[in-house]
């Protein structure tokens, strides 16, 4: 797969792939289409593409309705909406019907860049793990992209998918695969372990990891793409082996990926542990490198916080 193709190119060619091998595959827009990237399954299947428009809560109504028929609905749209305006249409329609809805939301987070505050979800995550049995991820790149939507889409059940539209450079090789669930160890270490999701966060993650290597600090990298379920194994197995962890997330750190990673923590294995992400904070227009440095999600950032982390460590 090519290093430089559009997360959003991937997501589409995979609905394609899906939907060759599966009639039931079937895609919702909220008259973002050209946006997401979907306007090449518009024209390979158009009796199986439902342009909702303007009306997001309506779009999810509609995938509801198309599951409780044995459709497989992907609806998507930007993550501000997806998480927020049609929450309880998602909640209601989809997760407590116990149906088969796949929500994906796109630029998350800083990604959302000069579409600004408004634009900006950097709670999102947080919204969906609440809901009972919905499950919730975020691939960090093409490769991951590709194999978790085919195992969302043989997965019965809602799922909340956080979408990076740009292109991003590869982290797995095209052979990987990954289970919805369990997270991947990028990295061993055996001095701290930096738990990251996401297109932005697991890369700056590694390159936190080639910063305190050069320190002399053997860091572990987890790329934790499903928050719920969670990886509670892995967490605590790593929790045992460095005793201490750092998460890092485009997202609040108030009930996103570093809430799910302590509450683990503290119920199996209490552990020296810091959250790295938005602070309580609203989102600002600016170009994506801006924001990182803003909000401080950048792999310097990592480092510094793992070595003050360290000189608690006993």
């Amino acid at each position: 797969m090519a290093a430089n193709k559009e997360m959003r190119s991937v997501y589409t060619e995979t609905l394609i792939e899906l939907a060759e091998k599966n009639n039931n595959i079937v895609v919702l827009e909220a008259d973002l289409m050209k946006s997401q990237g979907t306007v090449k399954f518009m024209e390979k299947f158009p009796e199986r593409t439902f342009n909702i428009g303007v009306a997001e809560a309506n779009m999810v109504g509609i995938a509801a309705g198309l599951s409780a028929l044995g459709k497989i609905p992907f609806a998507a749209t930007f993550g501000c909406f997806a998480g927020r305006r049609v929450y309880d249409q998602f909640f209601i329609s989809a997760n407590y019907a116990k149906l088969n809805v796949k929500l994906v939301g796109s630029d998350p987070g800083v990604a959302a860049a000069y579409n600004g505050g408004t634009h900006m979800p950097f709670e999102d995550l947080g919204i969906m793990r609440n809901i009972p049995k919905c499950t919730v991820l975020e691939a960090c790149d093409q490769v991951s992209l590709r194999k978790l939507m085919i195992k969302s889409a043989e997965h019965y059940g809602s799922v909340y998918m956080r979408l990076h539209r740009k292109p991003v450079e590869p982290v797995y090789p095209e052979n990987e695969e990954f289970e919805l669930g369990k997270g991947k160890v990028l990295k061993d270490g055996s001095d701290i372990t930096i738990i990251a999701n996401g297109a932005i966060m697991v890369h700056e993650a590694l390159a936190a990891e080639a910063l305190l290597q050069k320190e002399g600090i053997r860091a572990a990298i987890i790329d934790m793409h499903t928050i719920k379920p969670i990886d509670k194994d892995l967490i605590i197995r790593y929790a045992k082996k460095t005793k201490a962890l750092i998460t890092c997330e485009n997202h609040q750190v108030v009930n996103g990926l570093g809430s799910a990673v302590a509450e683990v923590l503290s119920e199996n294995i209490p552990t020296l542990m810091a959250r790295l992400g938005i602070n309580d904070e609203f989102g600002e227009v600016g170009t994506q490198e801006f924001l990182q440095k803003r909000f401080g999600l950048t792999g310097i950032a990592i480092a510094e916080k793992a070595t003050e982390l360290l000189k608690r460590k006993i």
